[in-house]
């Protein structure tokens, strides 16, 4: 491991494949499965991830002087701004009306997934800190070197977010929304700590969706068919179509998430009359369960409450899970349980004249995602705000 004593060395690939599974594990660790080596390599062999699709993949890894994968980086090379859920539209924009060239850009992150976790994963030990930190040098001097705009961190954790603006990043906060296990042992023990407008909300929807003939059971690893990915994609393809533009998962990835995260997969299965109408896929981690995906082949009142919230504490409840992450947008998923928590995104920005406008822009954002968060805490449904 790095101490400051001896030599490291920068090494880029252009597939995780050539940084084998049991390093990059050894520096992402378990707990998150979206930094894991089956993951993204999952996405890369479906095709999901390339340059056609804009994501042209470019890991990083730190070696030490023996020549041992000690840290690691998920690295892209983005030739626009789809699928990251932080949103640097205005800066492209801004910047290439003033002549600038902002794309290719980098961008470190786990594609299409708001998931926040580590970015700069190195093995545990006491150089945990001096790898992150050739990460975050190697970063800047691969843009540097090829004459890259920027680069983007997102969703990483708040320690690295610190450690990047100590290297002279800009930080932007975000507001997702997550549900607390706080060890109840039943769905009904959760209602109990909600103000009764609010439980009686959540129980009128539940009811209506089982009034209306649905059922939604939970699959895991092997419970979960070809048929259900079938249905689950086509679901998935449509609601893409309909809402976001361009679905980036497709039905091999699908096939291959199964095949090599097994359990960590947890399927909300909606059936009506024998068939599967809706899904809703979670992954598994080891203190999280994380939403990601919802599709459905109609619309029916509060099914998509039921399979993305309400069947994740569920299952979260039954497997002592601390917390359910279900992902981006959403303030109406406080009154049903998932209160407000901060997300961190550190920037490097190259050119000083694109700079500074965006460090001003970031520092009026943290100060409005900190007022809101005031307000949205004081529209917790908890009695005595307690959870």
């Amino acid at each position: 491991m790095p101490d400051g004593s001896e030599q490291i060395a920068i090494r880029v690939v252009e597939r995780i494949a050539d940084i084998p599974a049991a390093d990059w594990d050894a520096c992402a660790g378990g707990d998150d499965p979206f930094t894991g080596h089956a993951f993204l390599s999952a996405l890369e062999d479906a095709g999901c991830v390339s340059a056609e699709s804009g994501w042209l993949p470019r890991h990083m890894a730190v070696l030490d002087g023996v020549g041992d994968v000690v840290a690691v980086a998920p690295l892209y090379v983005k030739g626009h701004s789809q699928g990251e859920y932080v949103f640097d539209w205005g800066w492209a924009d801004a910047y290439e009306r003033a002549g600038g060239r902002y794309y290719p850009k980098l961008q470190c992150a786990v594609p299409f997934s708001p998931i926040p976790g580590r970015r700069l994963l190195a093995r545990p030990g006491p150089s945990g800190n001096a790898t992150r930190a050739a990460l975050a040098a190697g970063l800047v001097q691969l843009a540097q070197r090829h004459g890259l705009s920027s680069i983007h961190c997102t969703f990483c954790a708040e320690d690295e977010a610190a450690l990047l603006a100590d290297h002279g990043w800009l930080v932007r906060h975000g507001i997702q929304f997550h549900w607390h296990n706080r060890g109840y042992e039943t769905f009904d023990e959760f209602l109990a700590t909600l103000t009764s407008r609010k439980r009686k909300a959540i129980q009128k929807e539940r009811r209506a969706v089982a009034d209306a003939g649905i059922r939604a059971p939970i699959l895991t690893g092997g419970d979960i068919k070809a048929h259900h990915w079938d249905a689950f994609h086509r679901f998935y393809v449509d609601t893409y179509d309909r809402k976001w533009g361009y679905p980036y998962l497709n039905r091999d990835f699908f096939a291959l998430l199964s095949e090599r995260l097994g359990d960590r997969v947890v399927l909300v299965t909606a059936e009506r009359d024998g068939g599967m109408i809706a899904g809703a896929l979670n992954l598994r981690g080891d203190h999280a369960l994380y939403g990601r995906n919802w599709g459905a082949d109609g619309n029916y009142p509060f099914l998509h409450f039921e399979a993305c919230y309400y069947r994740a504490i569920d299952f979260a409840i039954a497997n002592r899970i601390e917390r359910v992450e279900a992902g981006t947008q959403g303030p109406h998923k406080i009154q049903r349980g998932y209160l407000p928590v901060l997300t961190h995104s550190a920037h490097w920005i190259a050119d000083p004249g694109l700079r500074q406008p965006v460090a001003d822009f970031v520092t009026r954002e943290r100060s409005r995602m900190a007022h809101e968060m005031v307000a949205l805490a004081e529209a917790s449904p908890y009695r005595c705000n307690k959870s």
